[in-house]
């Protein structure tokens, strides 16, 4: 956290990709009636949650749900209550490339994933187990958070807007 927050101190514009190579990206643990999603990262060839870079005039909640459809093709929200920003995490993403990502927790409806074609196309729910099996330290830690916020607080991770 001492990273993130000397690094948020020192960029002019931490939402901007293009202006330092550091900045802020934004992702999610996706959950819902089946588990968690994951997706297969093309070039990391690793299974990860879906997130990305923050667009101009996107709010890092927005960009979550917006990379969140692009990458797995559900119609995913953030909990009824409002986003839930449950993990952050500082890591390299190529060489001096440096993602400060914000991981926020969203829910997913009981659905097949159906990612966008230029998208990976290995989107699948997991158990929590077999997730946990399968993360690096990084994505364990937001997976214990996620799992824990769920079984505490009972926030309510199924069904669409408005439904019961």
């Amino acid at each position: 956290m001492a990273i993130m927050a000397a690094e948020l101190d020192r960029l002019a514009r931490p939402f901007d990709e293009e202006d330092d190579l550091t900045h802020v990206t934004s992702s999610a643990i996706v959950v819902g009636p089946r588990g968690v999603v994951l997706h297969r990262h093309r070039r990391l060839h690793r299974w990860i949650q879906p997130g990305g870079h923050i667009e101009p005039g996107e709010t890092p909640e927005e960009t979550v749900i917006r990379e969140c459809i692009e990458e797995t093709g559900l119609e995913v929200a953030h909990p009824e209550d409002g986003p839930r920003l449950i993990h952050v995490d500082v890591h390299s993403a190529a060489g001096e490339h440096v993602h400060l990502d914000l991981r926020y927790l969203v829910r997913a409806p009981d659905a097949e994933p159906s990612p966008a074609a230029e998208e990976s196309q290995d989107v699948a729910w997991f158990t929590w187990e077999a997730a946990r099996c399968m993360a690096d330290e990084a994505l364990a830690g937001a997976l214990a958070a996620a799992r824990n916020l769920v079984e505490a607080s009972g926030v309510r991770m199924t069904g669409r807007e408005g439904e019961e």
